[in-house]
C-alpha cells in the first residue's frame, strides 16, 4: 500500500517527522534531496527515533533516550544498547509529494 504522507518541502533537511500510515507510526527524515522512512519506535525502548537527532552525513537517527543510532538505509543499529533493528520503508518522491510503500 502505498500512501501520501505529506509534500516533500514540507520537510526540513537534517530533521525527522512522525508520520502514521495505517496502523504503523513511521519516522520520515529529508536530507537533502532524499527522504527516509523508518519505524518510529526505538528496538531497544519505547522512545520515538523521530524525537532523535539526524546526522546527514551517515544517514543515521539517533534515539533520544539511550543514544543508540540507527541506519536510516537498514534500520540496522550502529551503537549500543540496541541490538535489534528497525523496520524501513520505501520512500519516494512522486510530483512533488512524500510517498511511503508499507506491505
Amino acid at each position: 500500500m502505498k500512501s501520501v504522507v505529506c509534500k516533500f518541502d514540507d520537510l526540513v533537511s537534517g530533521k525527522a517527522k512522525r508520520f502514521v500510515v495505517g496502523d504503523r507510526a513511521i519516522a520520515v527524515v529529508r536530507i537533502e534531496n532524499k527522504v527516509y522512512a523508518i519505524g518510529d519506535q526505538c528496538s531497544h525502548a519505547d522512545v520515538a527515533l523521530s524525537d532523535g537527532e539526524v546526522f546527514c552525513d551517515t544517514k543515521e537517527i539517533e534515539c533520544s533516550r539511550h543514544a543508540s543510532s540507527f541506519s536510516l538505509e537498514t534500520g540496522k543499529p550502529n551503537t549500543l544498547p540496541a541490538t535489534q533493528p528497525v523496520r524501513v520503508y520505501v520512500a519516494n518522491i512522486e510530483n512533488g509529494d512524500v510517498v511511503i510503500e508499507v506491505k
